[in-house]
């Protein structure tokens, strides 16, 4: 099982889309109230740090905006448009899997909104929870699906075209889940992390008991997770004990 120290506490994970043995971590000093980040870039086999660059991308801020970014070879970035509607501090953006031009965010507001990069505002306002919402993400397979994950300890799967009422609730986290994410390769699988530490595993096809797995890897908040979308079950996990960790879901 692979594992990696950070300098800083680490704050989120992503495998690259192009090399299965690749991971981004991205982490910040005194768990980013205030301080330094550092950007990291590791190679699963050997760990080593390289450097790492998207041209586009999106970002979410405690100043409650999202923004859409473009980064020029050899350059900075700039700032293409920003997003405003949630009232408090946006915690996740996630492009839609099938289309383009559409993303989700997640705020403190108790919100999930569906954007549209050709429109003004958000598509949809989903009343999530009633606490703040941390993650949400979209299903791989139908997008119409989409999962979130709040203080208030429960992850819900909700259909956009009915949004008054959630499909289901998956309740074993003991604090905030901190992130929630759907499998790549599976349409029922999804994985999620938390500030209890722990990394779950939920097949939503499967009650009452949907909970598949728990890992304890950190002995901090767990905070970042990823699915590799190039090696079937495979995960990675960061958290505040500077850990990184990489491994199968078989494990």
């Amino acid at each position: 099982m692979p594992r990696a120290r950070t300098a800083f506490n680490a704050c989120s994970v992503r495998f690259s889309p192009f090399n299965p043995s690749r991971i981004a971590v991205a982490t910040a000093q005194n768990f980013g109230i205030i301080g330094n980040g550092r950007q990291h870039v590791f190679e699963c086999c050997s760990l080593s740090a390289n450097l790492h660059r998207r041209d586009l991308f999106l970002s979410s801020a405690w100043d409650d905006s999202i923004k859409l970014w473009s980064l020029e070879a050899g350059g900075p970035p700039s700032s293409l448009r920003t997003f405003q509607g949630h009232t408090y501090c946006v915690y996740t953006v996630a492009w839609s899997p099938q289309h383009g031009d559409v993303f989700l965010s997640a705020s403190g507001d108790t919100t999930v909104r569906v954007w549209d990069l050709r429109q003004p505002g958000p598509t949809l306002t989903l009343a999530a929870h009633a606490f703040e919402v941390l993650t949400a993400d979209w299903c791989k397979y139908n997008d119409c699906l989409i999962a979130t994950g709040s203080v208030d300890k429960s992850i819900k799967v909700w259909d956009v075209r009915q949004p008054g009422r959630e499909l289901t609730v998956l309740l074993g986290h003991n604090y905030a889940v901190r992130r929630v994410l759907w499998s790549p390769h599976a349409e029922t699988l999804l994985a999620s992390c938390s500030y209890d530490m722990t990394v779950k595993l939920w097949d939503t096809a499967v009650q009452p008991r949907p909970l598949v797995k728990s890992w304890d890897h950190h002995t901090e908040f767990a905070v970042g997770l990823d699915w590799s979308m190039l090696s079937e079950g495979l995960l990675a996990s960061a958290g505040w004990d500077q850990q990184v960790v990489v491994w199968h879901q078989a494990e």
